[in-house]
């Protein structure tokens, strides 16, 4: 407790940036050590976890672009409201539609985490917009600082053409990453709250976090899933034998009664066939002649 209290007092002598750095900083830490996080490191991320993080991050992005929008008057709100700059529905749009095609929308698939995530971000927006300057800084900020690496790990990893479904990580808008973000801080901290306000905020900063480390996992809870159902629903090696041999043990019982029909008085029929082919190889070889020209093996492959 007398831990909480001293951060508590060196937070309301701190700039907003610097504070959210410090309540974040573990969290920032889980996230990073996330199973999907740890593949961008390792620089082994796959196309379906990819095409599953860029479903989740259209719908976040969404929702909090539209709370941004319709909040940009707002005195807290208007000071880090950088649309042509930041921005990040329409890139992500472009990336889901080369991926999926033109009906990507019907094609979204989120975590029960992504719309936790968006009603969260839909209810601040409506009772307390000062909450998304929390979310505002950690998306955008996040994604400018580290996006051109893992652009250049996601490129690498799925052997893609340059902004071939990779729009996310771009921000033509933006010059000078570390510039803009000094500009964004700066900004930020200029914003006037009270301290209950501000808190709120470093607390919607935490729980920011939060959010995304529970989409992070739920991402790959479905990803595991999603293999899980691919290979029950592929057949067993035993499975196969079996198949095959009630196919072959089919064809055999087939053949057995055709010989046992025969064999009850249907013997007639059998030695008609044969008596017509006897007669037929007593013809002239000449009348196959032509067929016979015109037929030839196939050769060996070398």
């Amino acid at each position: 407790m007398e831990t909480q209290k001293i951060i508590s007092v060196e937070l309301t002598d701190s700039d907003l940036s610097e504070q959210i750095k410090v309540v974040t900083k573990d969290c920032h830490v889980r996230a990073e050590n996330t199973e999907l996080m740890l593949a961008y490191q390792r620089g082994d991320i796959t196309m379906e976890q990819y095409k599953l993080l860029l479903c989740s991050l259209h719908e976040i992005y969404q929702a909090l672009e539209e709370a941004l929008d319709s909040n940009s008057n707002h005195s807290c709100v208007a000071p880090i409201y950088f649309p042509l700059e930041l921005a990040r529905l329409e890139s992500l749009e472009k990336d889901l539609e080369h991926f999926y095609g033109h009906n990507w929308r019907e094609k979204i698939v989120v975590p029960a985490a992504t719309k936790r995530y968006v009603h969260r971000l839909r209810q601040i927006g409506k009772d307390n917009p000062e909450y998304l300057v929390a979310h505002a800084y950690t998306r955008y900020l996040g994604d400018l600082s580290g996006g051109t690496v893992l652009g250049r790990i996601t490129q690498k990893s799925l052997g893609l053409k340059s902004g071939e479904g990779l729009l996310f990580f771009s921000f033509p808008g933006v010059s000078s990453p570390n510039r803009f973000k000094q500009l964004y801080r700066s900004r930020m901290n200029s914003i006037e709250l009270n301290h209950e306000d501000r808190k709120g905020v470093l607390d919607e900063a935490v729980r920011a976090f939060e959010l995304n480390i529970q989409v992070f996992d739920d991402l790959q809870k479905m990803l595991s899933e999603m293999k899980s159902e691919t290979k029950s629903d592929m057949p067993s090696k035993m499975e196969r034998e079996s198949t095959s041999e009630k196919l072959h043990m089919t064809g055999c019982t087939r053949h057995l009664t055709t010989h046992s029909k025969l064999a009850q008085g249907e013997l007639h029929t059998h030695t008609h066939t044969h008596t017509h082919t006897i007669r037929t190889l007593k013809k002239p070889m000449t009348e196959f002649g032509s067929n016979l020209n015109n037929f030839s093996f196939p050769q060996e492959r070398s």
